[in-house]
């Protein structure tokens, strides 16, 4: 079914805004136990079919007084595509949809960030997937910064982000009146501070 989108991601996606004190730039590992990536898309207008995509990995930099310096890199291993079903996962990392073996990793690199308000942004970026580069806009919401929890050492920050991809774009073209050519992202990110 769909792209992946992330690589986000994802989308490791983003941190990039606070109100904290410090003014340089700081680094912050995305942590692959507290993120994850959704994927949703259309079954012939049934339902929406579901994957998780996990493991994510990459650095978040950023000033929390300049959110326009920000800069995200996140790769996302596609052998953890998850549809709940071993015998589909098997058949979407397959050459006509998710092609894993070919490319094995998603990645995505931000290369602007717009701070709307100071939970809000949006990250430009583009996401490498299927040997192909697309545009992708992510609009992030800051969830949590600090030390919340009294476990934890190091600060860590948490995001939630949505994008929405056309798996068309990546060259995932089969089964048009089956499979939504739109892919609904949903991103989970925690990441915490390193030392710079």
């Amino acid at each position: 079914m769909t792209t992946v989108s992330v690589r986000f991601v994802c989308v490791g996606v983003l941190g990039l805004f606070g109100t904290v004190v410090e003014a340089a730039p700081q680094h912050w590992r995305i942590d692959p136990v507290h993120s994850r990536v959704v994927l949703k898309v259309s079954h012939a207008g049934f339902s929406d079919s579901m994957a998780t995509l996990s493991a994510i990995s990459g650095e978040i930099k950023f000033d929390p007084q300049d959110w326009s310096s920000a800069q995200v890199q996140a790769e996302i291993p596609l052998h953890t595509l998850d549809f709940g079903h071993a015998d589909w996962n098997r058949r979407m990392a397959r050459d006509d949809f998710f092609a894993v073996k070919r490319y094995p990793v998603a990645r995505f690199v931000s290369t602007r960030v717009i701070g709307r308000d100071e939970t809000h942004a949006e990250v430009h970026g583009v996401l490498h997937f299927r040997g192909e580069e697309v545009p992708v806009v992510l609009q992030v919401q800051r969830n949590a910064l600090g030390r919340k929890l009294p476990w934890i050492i190091h600060r860590r920050v948490g995001y939630s982000a949505r994008a929405t991809l056309l798996r068309g774009d990546f060259g995932i073209d089969r089964y048009p009146g089956v499979v939504g050519d739109e892919v609904y992202i949903d991103l989970q990110i925690e990441a915490e501070r390193s030392r710079d």
